[in-house]
């Protein structure tokens, strides 16, 4: 009977535990979401992001032409450096094939974003699954878990030690030129990052006053690592996936420019469009202006963002 009223004794502490728990990660949350409310930096951020999104949903229904409609072709003459500037009936002029570039900017919204998300996930999945094996493997202790943990950290540490844009022109040039190429060399770039990430942040959890509570109440490791540590863990995942949209933006416009994207140039894609318009720059700079400009606007939002939330959510900024 005392083993039986010592038992339930431990598990109403454990469910007080947490609910404790719980309750702390909840009211983190809020306060975060009240800290991001009052930033200006977060709010410029949302809102263009907010904007860039819109764009790519409705861009193709929005579009005035046709974005691969040549019909304005015989007024371009990109041989004698003419070209159509903006007119009302092409707001941002025409491109070297006498194409509508606004229409084209509408609609590459949509790819860019495609893009960009699916990139981002490629690697913050991969990443994190790898993050909670060696994150779980060093926590967890022992002669095997070390090993694990070693054997993983060293390959994301080649991985990171080769510049982003040069490990993902070599993905891109075995895989082919294509758009889904694209998305798998930008994502591969992110997974060590998001790797070490999570790996460290379960490291720096493993420490923490909830984790030893509930070692004293004998809860086994493998039970902490799974529902305690790795939940709490994922905050600074969630602000780096955000950042990541950034960088994936910019590397896979950077990998269209070199001619590794899509390989059908009609497709309209900011960074495909930057290409196409780099030649033609002396005499039509707008050309190269326009998706060069979209590019650095959307990824500036979501770094504000994603700035923002970092401070909100890293209790050492907090006034």
């Amino acid at each position: 009977m005392s083993l039986i009223n010592t038992a339930s004794k431990v598990d109403r502490l454990a469910q007080l535990t947490a609910r404790t728990e719980t309750a702390s990660g909840a009211s983190l949350w809020r306060e975060a979401m009240r800290r991001l409310r009052a930033s200006k930096m977060a709010i410029i951020g949302a809102v263009i992001i907010a904007g860039f999104v819109l764009l790519a949903v409705v861009g193709p229904w929005i579009a005035p032409h046709a974005p691969t409609d040549q019909a304005w072709r015989g007024e371009v003459f990109p041989n004698r450096g003419e070209f159509v500037g903006a007119r009302g009936e092409n707001w941002f002029g025409l491109d070297h094939l006498g194409r509508d570039v606004f229409s084209r900017m509408l609609v590459g919204a949509r790819q860019t974003l495609l893009v960009g998300v699916v990139s981002m996930l490629i690697g913050l999945l991969i990443g994190a699954l790898i993050g909670i094996v060696s994150g779980a493997a060093a926590t967890l202790g022992g002669r095997m878990g070390r090993r694990i943990d070693d054997a993983v950290m060293r390959v994301t540490d080649i991985m990171l030690a080769l510049p982003s844009l040069l490990l993902a022109v070599s993905v891109a040039a075995v895989l082919g030129q294509s758009l889904t190429t694209v998305m798998i060399a930008v994502g591969v770039v992110q997974i060590p990052i998001f790797a070490r990430l999570l790996r460290g942040s379960m490291l720096a959890q493993g420490g923490s006053d909830y984790v030893l509570a509930a070692r004293s109440l004998g809860i086994r490791k493998r039970r902490i690592v799974f529902t305690q540590i790795m939940p709490n863990s994922l905050s600074p995942v969630i602000v780096q996936a955000t950042l990541s949209l950034a960088t994936a933006i910019i590397e896979a416009a950077a990998l269209s420019y070199l001619g590794l994207g899509n390989p059908d140039p009609s497709v309209p894609e900011w960074g495909v469009m930057l290409s196409q318009a780099e030649r033609f720059f002396d005499n039509a700079p707008m050309m190269s202006m326009y998706p060069a400009v979209a590019i650095i606007i959307t990824a500036l939002g979501f770094t504000l963002l994603g700035e923002a939330m970092r401070e909100a959510l890293d209790p050492k900024l907090r006034g």
